[in-house]
């Protein structure tokens, strides 16, 4: 998969090259919004999954319920993310497992996602 170079150009835009890299730079900011994507995309599949489960039951339907933060350690930096929770507790991420915090192959699994 190639990146458009419009979109790395409008994502270096007003950026010091050196700070890319860096702690805090933007590296550490794409990690960070492609991780909370890929876990509302997580949410959003186990809400749908058990609304088929249901079949319309009398109980009212499990939905979000915010954020919680966690900040995880990669093999590069810390990462603090938002983690979304839904309102019964069901929701067991698998990018990032509950209670997880240290994940040193997590730059490999997001850029091979």
């Amino acid at each position: 998969m190639a990146i458009e170079k419009d979109v790395l150009d409008r994502l270096l835009a007003g950026r010091d090259p050196g700070e890319v890299f860096a702690r805090g730079g933007l590296l550490d900011d794409l990690k960070k919004a492609l991780s909370e994507r890929i876990l509302n995309a997580e949410l959003d599949a186990h809400l749908d999954g058990e609304r088929g489960e249901d079949g319309g039951a009398a109980r009212p339907a499990n939905r979000r319920n915010g954020t919680s933060q966690k900040t995880v350690l990669t093999g590069t930096s810390k990462v603090r993310l938002d983690i979304p929770r839904d309102r019964a507790g069901t929701f067991d991420p698998q990018l990032i497992a509950k209670y997880q915090r240290c994940f040193p192959d997590f730059d490999d699994k997001i850029i091979s996602m």
